[in-house]
């Protein structure tokens, strides 16, 4: 069975201090306020901080496109919110007013301490829990619904974490950068086709929700970035994802390329091998039981030379199709 190594996630730089939650009676020290600071905090579009770039913050700036994608995410008075990224707190407040309760995850302690001025003397305060750190490195809670504007560094990350998290949530709602966002929906054939379509494809429904200019950002992004839907299938499909990832990983190095010339490499098979015998050493297989049965090469050569898979590419493959391909390689050990 082809099984490969877990996926890499993209390593970032960690704060100094270890991931802090912070809420209404645990916070930053800020300065004083007075009842006019509340309402300059209040407003978007007198908030001033500088986005730190290097960390892929572009602070939604459109009050229209935040109500949009609030209402979108179809909350519920009773609903807990997973946000990633609140940056100065845009999209916090009316997630806040619309929901039970906002958990927000926040790398940078500038935006951490923004969102709780915002937030400061309003009915919101006590609503609010936000958690600064790493994103990709921090257990997510409990939630319903997430909601993430999300910086280009951590997309693929953060989609597969998603995908793992249980309890099952309801729904995310997601910004990415265009092109990202329509790998997630590419269909078989396609350029932008790719094993992080068919990985997402797989373990949850996706729906493109809409488009947004890069002018509604602070600054402008190089790219346009679209809003999508993530709802994880219930029940999971019954596959071994690590042994399916391992497989479309493999297969998608080459999409172009024919099964055969993919698979039929003298790497590729020596790696099979190896996973095939630490399998049947991990099952408790005897050494006579494997010698009688065929090697990593022969199984290959007899799954691709089958009129199903004769010809065929990783590119042009659904995910039946890829389906079907890994139960015929189990189904011949």
């Amino acid at each position: 069975k082809p099984i490969m190594p877990k996926t890499k996630r993209i390593k970032r730089s960690t704060p100094t201090s270890a991931s802090a939650p912070y809420s209404a009676s645990s916070r930053p020290s800020s300065s004083s306020t007075t009842p006019s600071d509340h309402a300059t905090k209040s407003s978007a579009g007198t908030n001033l901080i500088a986005p730190n770039t290097s960390l892929g913050q572009h602070f939604l700036k459109n009050p229209a496109v935040v109500t949009a994608i609030v209402a979108k995410s179809a909350l519920k008075p009773t609903d807990t919110v997973l946000e990633i990224g609140p940056g100065t707190g845009n999209m916090t407040v009316p997630l806040l007013q619309q929901s039970k309760h906002v958990i927000a995850i926040e790398y940078d302690n500038r935006m951490v301490r923004e969102v709780l001025k915002r937030v400061e003397g309003t009915a919101e305060e006590r609503k609010l829990q936000i958690v600064q750190g790493d994103a990709i490195k921090t257990r997510f809670p409990f939630f319903d619904v997430c909601v993430a504007n999300v910086p280009y560094q951590i997309s693929s990350a953060l989609v597969f974490k998603l995908l793992s998290h249980r309890p099952m949530f309801r729904c995310a709602v997601m910004m990415f950068q265009e092109e990202f966002a329509l790998r997630l929906t590419a269909r078989p054939g396609e350029a932008l086709y790719c094993r992080l379509s068919v990985n997402t494809q797989l373990l949850a429904k996706v729906d493109q929700l809409m488009k947004v200019g890069r002018n509604n950002f602070r600054p402008p992004p190089k790219v346009e970035s679209r809003v999508v839907r993530l709802e994880l299938r219930n029940p999971p499909p019954p596959v071994d994802f690590t042994e399916w990832d391992g497989m479309v990983r493999l297969l998608f190095n080459r999409k172009n390329k024919t099964l055969r010339a993919v698979l039929m490499t003298k790497p590729t098979i020596r790696l099979l091998e190896e996973n095939r015998r630490t399998q049947r050493a991990l099952r408790g297989d005897s050494m006579d039981e494997e010698v009688e049965e065929k090697n990593a090469e022969q199984i290959i050569e007899e799954v691709v030379n089958m009129e199903q898979w004769k010809d065929k590419r990783a590119s042009k493959l659904d995910l039946d199709d890829f389906l079907a391909l890994l139960a015929e390689f189990n189904k011949r050990g």
